[in-house]
């Protein structure tokens, strides 16, 4: 959120998407307050599941997320693009939703990926092909030896 509000700051519009159910957890009050009504937006996309299913299961909703989000997110930005003058001109998307980068892609919009976790984390996560490949842990994640980890 902050960098978009950044980004508005610099006179840029911006288009904030997030799931239906994260969504309700951000009020549009916060924006008016801020004075960033004019130049944000926020909707939302639905990530699959139903508004009773457990989203605690990571696995469940990683595959619901990847099923439905890209789908949803191409038809949002059609509606956008439809509008006169308003075009999607760039995603940036968090790391965790690599697929936005790929509709960008398919899309022939600019992309960038952003990652506001720690750099730490950042190269655990690129490296995990790593670990499984040198045997330290298997494809579920499970530590098959212990070893010094240089990342």
């Amino acid at each position: 959120m902050e960098l978009a509000q950044r980004l508005v700051k610099q006179g840029i519009k911006v288009t904030f998407v997030n799931t239906d159910v994260t969504h309700k957890l951000v009020t549009s009050n916060s924006l008016e307050k801020d004075g960033f009504s004019g130049l944000m937006q926020m909707v939302s996309i639905p990530d699959g599941l139903e508004p009773w299913e457990d989203r605690t299961d990571l696995c469940k909703l990683s595959k619901s997320v990847l099923r439905t989000m890209p789908r949803k997110l191409e038809e949002l930005i059609d509606t956008i693009n439809e509008e006169k003058n308003n075009k999607v001109t760039c995603i940036i998307a968090d790391g965790c939703m690599g697929w936005a980068i790929r509709v960008a892609t398919k899309m022939g919009i600019s992309r960038a990926a952003f990652w506001p976790a720690s750099v730490c984390t950042l190269a655990s996560v690129l490296s995990y092909q790593k670990l499984i490949d040198n045997g330290i842990i298997n494809n579920n994640g499970e530590i098959n030896r212990h070893a010094w980890l240089y990342i």
